[in-house]
């Protein structure tokens, strides 16, 4: 293949009137245009694999933004969805603890009036069971009276 200094330090052999060979330069015109073509033919390929090549990388870089967006996006939700759950966490227990508040107070609520229930059966209780023993005291007293008159 014919480099640049080859076609700088080319001399040609001079002719008899004043002139290069023809024939000389003809021949390395020939082997010039041999070498430019397939340079040129080599360039072109070059020129469109550099061509093909961009146009793939622009495609990937494309695609590279589409996922670093969807993966912001992804991250971005999964927060989103985090904080939502952690809030429903929170209701959730604030409600299960209003409710067994409500709860525990009905239920101090019961048993303060259960309390005052068995203290009403209580007194009713010694009601009766003074009335029971008056009842006994006057029957005795009844019986006794019998036995004197008897006696």
């Amino acid at each position: 293949m014919i480099t640049p200094l080859d076609i700088e330090n080319k001399k040609f052999s001079k002719q008899m009137m004043n002139g290069y060979s023809v024939e000389e330069v003809d021949d390395f015109l020939d082997d010039l245009t041999v070498d430019y073509s397939k340079n040129y033919k080599e360039i072109t390929g070059l020129k469109e694999k550099v061509t093909e090549l961009t146009k793939s990388l622009e495609h990937y870089k494309t695609i590279e933004a589409t996922l670093q967006n969807t993966l912001v996006m992804a991250q971005t939700t999964a927060e989103d969805v985090k904080n939502v759950a952690k809030q429903q966490a929170e209701q959730i227990i604030n409600e299960a603890k209003g409710t067994a508040q409500k709860q525990v107070s009905e239920l101090d609520n019961e048993i303060v009036i259960k309390k005052k229930e068995l203290e009403d059966v209580k007194k009713q209780f010694d009601i009766y069971k003074a009335k029971m023993e008056s009842l006994l005291i006057s029957q005795l007293e009844l019986l006794k009276d019998i036995n004197k008159e008897d006696v």
